[in-house]
């Protein structure tokens, strides 16, 4: 089987560390292409200096990793400091970067990246806001008939939100890039909280993450031990969800998701329901049915092969 080849897009956080993590850890399902940073969970600064933080701690330093767009498309940022802390990646103590920044605008490596590759051999990984995604279509709409997928994660529809009663953060913090995302025709499969809330780190889990020794498994093991205190509280779980790594996991054993092919918009317009995703999930409207919205995981299954593939780091 050839190796799919990804663009990850990301805004580190410390889930999306574990999901880039899991996508070095695992190259013979995945290659790497490059990595574009946006302004997320902290400013653009931070977020293109954690991706490099990453590839420095899996040993990954040919990875390029470029810096994209640093706000939103017509809004002021909206940051996440209080999941994540103030560097993004709180918990472990991790070394500055020494690899450089890529060259170029993380917009640009998009386009040219998918004008260079073969049509329908691309696929898209977006695990912040949509900003550079949607700004790349917008750039260069030859593109987005190039694109084999786009495997997301944001959004709700069950779950509701958890940065606005009814929106998720990475959704909510640029709507408008969203909603051109998933106009766009592309095909999409979204990792929405629905599923990502059945991706606990109990104590056992996070305890094996420790217990693989390594740099590798003990920083994480350390993000998601400071990661988790937020959402313990304000869920009453037993763990924090592992968002993001959902996509990488989708991408290497997507047997382990379930979900439909439904309708999804974006609202835009609302006050009270900005950054909604309003998935279309009993088939009550006539809209066509534009992504894959999952619904559920095999849990252990996916720890599983987390575990395995960060031992490999």
């Amino acid at each position: 089987m050839t190796a799919r080849k990804i663009i990850i897009d990301t805004d580190p956080g410390q889930d999306d560390a574990v999901a880039i993590l899991l996508a070095l850890a695992s190259p013979d399902e995945i290659e790497v292409l490059g990595i574009t940073a946006v302004a997320g969970n902290v400013p653009l600064e931070l977020t293109a200096k954690n991706a490099r933080i990453v590839c420095e701690l899996a040993g990954r330093t040919d990875i390029p990793v470029h810096a994209g767009c640093d706000r939103p498309l017509k809004r002021p940022l909206i940051t996440a400091e209080h999941v994540h802390g103030k560097t993004g990646l709180d918990g472990p103590v991790l070394p500055d970067p020494q690899m450089p920044l890529a060259e170029g605008h993380g917009v640009d490596f998009i386009i040219d990246t998918l004008r260079a590759q073969d049509p329908g051999t691309v696929t898209l990984c977006p695990l912040g806001p949509l900003t550079n995604i949607a700004t790349a279509f917008q750039k260069a709409p030859d593109i987005v008939e190039r694109i084999q997928e786009i495997v997301l994660m944001g959004g709700a529809y069950f779950e509701v939100g958890n940065i606005t009663p009814t929106a998720e953060f990475n959704i909510h913090v640029d709507p408008e890039a969203a909603d051109i995302v998933f106009k766009s025709g592309v095909p999409i499969v979204v990792m929405p909280l629905d599923v990502t809330h059945k991706a606990l780190v109990t104590k056992p889990r996070n305890d094996a993450f420790r217990a693989l020794g390594a740099k590798v498994g003990i920083a994480v093991a350390e993000m998601t031990d400071f990661f988790e205190r937020f959402d313990k509280e304000k869920y009453g779980s037993e763990g924090a969800p592992l968002h993001d790594p959902c996509v990488t996991a989708y991408l290497i054993r997507p047997e382990l998701f379930s979900g439909r092919h439904v309708n999804v918009e974006i609202e835009t317009q609302s006050d009270l329901t900005l950054g909604m995703t309003v998935a279309d999930w009993w088939g009550v409207t006539d809209r066509k049915p534009n992504a894959l919205f999952i619904g559920d995981v095999d849990a252990d299954g996916f720890f599983a092969l987390l575990t395995e593939r960060l031992a490999r780091l």
